[in-house]
This record gives C-alpha cells, structure tokens and sequence, in this order.
C-alpha cells in the first residue's frame, strides 16, 4: 500500500510538473519567439536590443535548472506564502498587456512557483538560473540610464579625438560631437557602450558560474574589473574607427561597424578575450595549496 500510495503520489507530481511547464509554453513561448526574432533581426526596440545577451543566457539557464533537477526533487515540499504574492502579481503583469510588465512577469511567475513549491530552499537552489533569465528580460532599463551617461559620452569622444589626432587627423571635439573631413559624428547615449557593458557583464557571470570561481570574491572582483575596462576601452576603439570611417567618406566600413554583421563580429572577439582573462585570473589567485610554499621558498 505504501508503495501504491508512493508511485500515485510520483505520477501526480510529474503530471503537475507536466501540466505547469504546458502553461508556461503557452503563455511564453510567443513572448520569447517575440525577443528572440527581435534579437536576431534587430527589429525589436532598441532598448530591448540591449538584452540580446539572452540568446545564450537563457538557454544556459534552462540547462542549469534541468541539471540541478536531482537536488530540486530531493528538497521538502514546503509552501511559501510569497510564492503565492509572486504567483498573483506575476499573473496581474501578463494580463496588463503593458510590454514591460508582460516581460517581467516571466522572472516573478518563475521565482513564485519555485517559494510554491520548494519554498526558500527551492529559490535558492534555483537562484543562479533565475537571475541568469531576470538580467536577459527587456525592460526600459537603458532608457532610464541613457540620460545619465553623458559624462561617459564626453569622454570616449575625446578619447576618439585624441586618438585621431594622433595619427595626423584634424579632429575637433565638442562636447559628445567629433567634426572630421567636414563631417559630423555624435557618441549618442546609445553608443556609449551600454549594450556592450551589459553583455560583458551577462558573460563575465556565466563564465565565473561554469568555472566555480563565483564563490571566490577576490578572482571575481578582479575578473570583473578588468572586464569593464575592457569594455570601454573597446566601445572607445569601435568609436574611434566609426569616426574615421564616416571622416574619411567610407560609408561602407561605417554602416558594416555600425549597424551591420561586423559590429557583432567585433563584439564577439572582445568577448573571446574574457575566457584567457579568466583563465589567468584563476591561475594567479586560485593556487594549489601545494604550490604555496615553494613560491613562499
């Protein structure tokens, strides 16, 4: 009987787990066809064009989450009452219809049934994933900083000026505006380098996840760092060419960095470069203990 009692009570579960991941294929699957198309094609606003980190991050994190399935069976089932909140306010952002509210209702939805059913235990276990699908959820969230990155704006402008300049072009720079050949060239809010900053970053904390070294707070510190520097001084040297593209009437080379294929080529190569960044990060503070003293010797 108890035995009987224990087969039901597993092919219950499963056709919950069943019934649910149905619910959330077809309350989702047309919202992320929705970004995933907007993404490639780069018909999507622009703001949530910075998102398109989520093209590997979103996989990545049902990957997590389908290999961490053992450990999440194994947890009690435990109710939390603010699933139940997250759960409702989830459902009240699908329904607004407001896009916004629509994308985010995705992250609170999934951190709502993980406290419904694993409670805090289950949140946490589950915690990596969920993060991994809220930092790739479009939101207004680069419109909102856009108006604040004109010190940013102003410096890779002059950066890019100075540059020039030194290679024998005559530059002006005003303010976020560089005048060369006679023409204009404006560092816009959105060619400061947030999207790139934003992928980086995305990238920088898959890796750190895939090598362990997310626990380590030194290595990440510095893995971090170092990756933001990189970010801008290649957001700088993109910005740089850009002007003598567009300086010297080569509209060609500026449209295919600007706005074609070569832009994601560019930023593609830049993101190669975290994995031997990483690898020497780790090398350098994630010694054997073994090595320790006869580097002390």
């Amino acid at each position: 009987m108890v035995l009987q009692r224990q087969v039901k009570n597993t092919n219950a579960s499963g056709l919950i787990n069943l019934a649910i991941l149905g619910v959330l294929l077809l309350l989702y699957a047309p919202v992320l066809l929705h970004w995933v198309d907007g993404w490639l094609h780069k018909n999507i606003s622009t703001e949530h064009e910075y998102f398109s980190h989520g093209i590997i991050g979103l996989p990545f994190a049902a990957y997590i989450a389908w290999m961490n399935r053992k450990t999440w069976k194994r947890l009690p089932n435990i109710t939390h009452p603010l699933g139940a909140v997250l759960l409702i306010l989830g459902g009240v952002f699908y329904l607004s219809g407001v896009t916004e509210w629509v994308n985010l209702s995705l992250p609170v939805i999934l951190a709502g049934l993980c406290l419904w059913f694993k409670g805090i235990s289950g949140l946490r276990s589950q915690g990596f994933p969920l993060v991994l699908v809220f930092l790739a959820t479009p939101t207004a969230l680069p419109y909102l900083i856009a108006p604040y990155t004109l010190p940013l704006q102003s410096f890779i402008a002059g950066t890019a000026g100075f540059i020039l300049n030194q290679f024998g072009m005559q530059v002006t720079v005003d303010e976020i505006n560089l005048y060369v050949g006679g023409r204009i060239v404006e560092v816009a809010p959105y060619c400061a380098g947030l999207k790139m900053l934003f992928t980086t970053l995305y990238v920088c904390l898959m890796l750190l996840y895939w090598t362990g070294t997310l626990s380590s707070r030194r290595p990440t510190i510095w893995f971090l760092s170092i990756a933001v520097v990189i970010s801008i001084s290649a957001n700088i040297i993109r910005n740089t060419l850009l002007t003598f593209f567009h300086g010297t009437g080569q509209e060609a080379a500026f449209q295919w960095l600007h706005e074609g294929w070569g832009g994601d080529l560019y930023s593609a190569c830049m993101l190669l470069l975290l994995v031997p960044l990483l690898n020497w990060i780790n090398s350098y503070f994630l010694a054997t203990p073994e090595t320790q003293p006869e580097e002390e010797n």
